[in-house]
């Protein structure tokens, strides 16, 4: 366990490339790094060095973007990934999304168990319903409700740690002169029946050194925070600004004491994305080399940041190399729906150019920091001493350098600033989080 309060980091994987999908055509990047998992295994590799805790790997079972101009969203596959990952590193954590509503739990429980006791107990499962039409589609389903989904991932998460615990934990016993192998009264069905999932187990898989896998959530609304609160110790969170980071942070750790638990024991992690440089220039031209490899791109996101403004933008009536009119700015305001926008206005009034106010990733899903790593080091640690979060999940625009970059030159800033762990706390995925040991279902 943690003593001293420090964030935690996840490194984010997204199919080998980066975050922003035209980052396979940059300057020595593997265009075909999507199906070397050497790529991967590297990346581990480097996180590990800079006591990144765990390795978290996104996942939607069907293809949700047009591979014409960019690559994948995700892995080819994020278990097998993480199984390379795994036989090349000793400490990291490696952790993986995996729906609860394409995968029946016996399934969900034996892949994620036998990867645990493989990595000597760094496992952990991102439960997440899933709602993408092409997801369903794989399957010949439809997308339930929302009410349903959420119904059926208590459900699976129930029987994914009963099973779990369904081979005891003394039960192994290697008995060579006696000839007995393990203690069959300890290997027990489990038969839990819902109204989505039943499964009669057990699972012939002994535990690992932390037990079974963590638990993570990444959802939001209250069907998300109940989730959470009930089952997981790690929450994927897309909070944009400190405010609502920081309230979201607060109704988990309140979830979890509803359900009995200590709200120490469930983390947020929130996602982050940097694009690194010896000057902040640099680190802008980075971004606009990415931007510039998709032009048709363009016009759509002009478009998009005049709407979070409240103002009418198009390429046609706008020179997006320079900054709006300042009559236009005058009837600008923020959309109150979009919790970026205010970002988006602030930097339009300061006269930066359109273009720059979108390399700075105002559209982004995640917060974004263009510049050194003093910059980058200040960001986390604001948001980190606010208590918005226990820490990040980071991701790189371009990973070939990004992540060494990040490791080399932004991980020693925090370390000397008592921010960061210098050295892993333990061997095991709770461990290094600091959450309990759990062997079976929570009851």
């Amino acid at each position: 366990m943690n003593k001293r309060k420090e964030m935690q980091l996840a490194l984010q994987m997204v199919s080998g490339y980066g975050v922003e999908f035209s980052a396979w055509r940059m300057p020595g990047t593997d265009p075909a790094a999507y199906i070397n998992t050497d790529s991967y295994v590297e990346r581990g590799k480097i996180a590990e060095k800079g006591k990144f805790q765990m390795i978290f790997i996104a996942d939607t079972p069907g293809l949700s973007n047009d591979l014409g101009l960019q690559s994948p969203m995700h892995p080819m596959d994020p278990m097998l990934a993480l199984m390379a990952v795994a036989r090349e590193t000793k400490h990291i954590g490696l952790v993986a999304t995996l729906s609860t509503t394409f995968n029946y739990p016996y399934n969900v429980a034996r892949q994620f168990k036998a990867l645990d006791v493989i990595s000597h107990g760094r496992v952990g499962w991102n439960a997440v319903t899933t709602s993408h039409p092409a997801a369903a589609a794989n399957f010949g389903s439809q997308i339930a409700s929302r009410k349903e989904r959420y119904a059926m991932a208590h459900e699976s998460v129930q029987i994914v740690q009963a099973l779990w615990g369904s081979w005891e934990s003394d039960a192994w016993t290697l008995d060579v002169e006696g000839g007995t192998f393990a203690d069959m009264d300890k290997i027990q069905p489990i038969n839990l029946e819902g109204q989505h999932y039943a499964s009669r187990g057990p699972l012939p898989i002994p535990p690992s050194e932390q037990g079974q896998p963590v638990i993570f959530q990444a959802g939001g609304g209250e069907e998300g925070l109940e989730l959470a609160g009930r089952y997981a110790s790690g929450v994927y969170a897309n909070p944009y600004d400190i405010e609502s980071a920081r309230e979201h942070r607060k109704a988990l750790r309140q979830s979890a004491a509803r359900f009995g638990r200590n709200p120490d024991d469930i983390k947020m992690f929130t996602g982050f994305i940097f694009s690194l440089a010896s000057t902040e220039e640099e680190a802008l031209e980075r971004r606009r080399q990415l931007m510039s490899f998709n032009p048709e791109e363009i016009p759509s996101r002009v478009s998009y940041l005049g709407s979070m403004v409240g103002l009418s933008l198009s390429v046609n009536t706008v020179d997006i190399d320079q900054p709006v009119a300042t009559d236009m700015l005058k009837k600008a305001y923020a959309n109150p729906m979009d919790p970026r926008s205010h970002r988006a206005l602030q930097l339009l009034k300061q006269g930066i150019s359109i273009r720059d106010v979108l390399a700075r990733g105002v559209i982004n899903y995640h917060p974004v920091v263009a510049g050194t790593p003093v910059q980058v080091a200040d960001f986390l640690e604001e948001w980190f001493l606010a208590g918005a979060c226990d820490g990040f999940s980071v991701v790189p625009d371009i990973a070939y350098d990004g992540v060494a970059d990040f490791v080399d030159m932004v991980v020693p800033i925090l370390q000397d600033r008592g921010l960061f762990h210098k050295e892993y706390e333990g061997n095991t995925l709770r461990e290094n989080m600091g959450v309990p040991y759990q062997y079976g279902r929570l009851e």
